[in-house]
């Protein structure tokens, strides 16, 4: 296991996560184009990397578990009210109304997901430093969105800073975990590679969510968010000179 991408992912959700607890009022078009991006990028490593490893090695199972997947984001969706994919379903005034449990578990449960992947041992050098590289910049406006949650739920400063380093962990501490488990026993090496493919299904679910729902009426692209998402599928494609 490379600390340093776990660094990365921890330093992402960070920053992620300082940015509305020191600027007092984040720009939506901010917020939308960092979407996009992060979302192009996602799908693009997911499609590039992921997506050929669990087929290669799963064979045609593989779209099970990815169906799989796509509809338990379904589910953990309903508990986290959308914030895996940078933005909640609650209305403004009702933020401060939030059962700040069920969201932190379901968004929990979604983080712990996300770093299982990071503990796999993959045959595509570059799949893991991809990944990362497209879960650091997934989890910037994840952390965002919930701490703009967390804010307009009013709570305080010590609260905010517990809920924010405890996010952080989660995902990184699933990667070691997962990685420590699959070295020690071959069984876990090999199971782990069906949880793959069902976090393979829960960031398709993410990203398209994000191309078609993220500061859209009816379905509407801007030029700049089609730019931002170009931009991010580039970078995606740009991985896979590390092969």
């Amino acid at each position: 296991m490379n600390w340093n991408y776990l660094i990365l992912v921890l330093a992402a959700t960070v920053a992620g996560g300082l940015i509305p607890m020191t600027i007092k009022r984040v720009s939506a078009n901010f917020s939308i184009y960092l979407l996009a991006f992060t979302g192009a990028f996602l799908f693009g490593v997911v499609i590039m990397h992921l997506l050929p490893e669990v087929y290669h090695e799963l064979g045609h199972q593989a779209g099970i578990y990815i169906v799989l997947g796509f509809f338990l984001q379904v589910f953990l969706q309903q508990l986290s009210h959308g914030m895996e994919h940078g933005h909640t379903h609650l209305p403004q005034e009702h933020h401060h109304h939030i059962a700040v449990t069920p969201l932190l578990l379901g968004l929990s449960i979604h983080a712990f997901m996300e770093g299982i992947p990071l503990g796999f041992k993959y045959d595509d050098q570059s799949a893991l430093p991809s990944l990362m590289a497209g879960v650091a910049a997934h989890k910037i406006p994840e952390a965002l969105t919930l701490m703009t949650v967390m804010i307009h739920a009013h709570k305080k400063r010590s609260e905010l800073w517990s809920i924010l380093v405890c996010f952080a962990l989660v995902t990184p501490i699933a990667a070691l975990l997962a990685g420590w488990m699959g070295n020690r026993f071959e069984v876990v090496q090999h199971y782990l590679l069906y949880v793959v493919a069902l976090v393979v299904g829960a960031f398709l679910h993410i990203s398209t969510t994000i191309f078609y729902e993220s500061g859209t009426k009816h379905h509407e692209l801007s030029r700049k968010k089609v730019l931002a998402i170009a931009i991010g599928l580039l970078l995606a494609f740009l991985t896979l000179i590390f092969e």
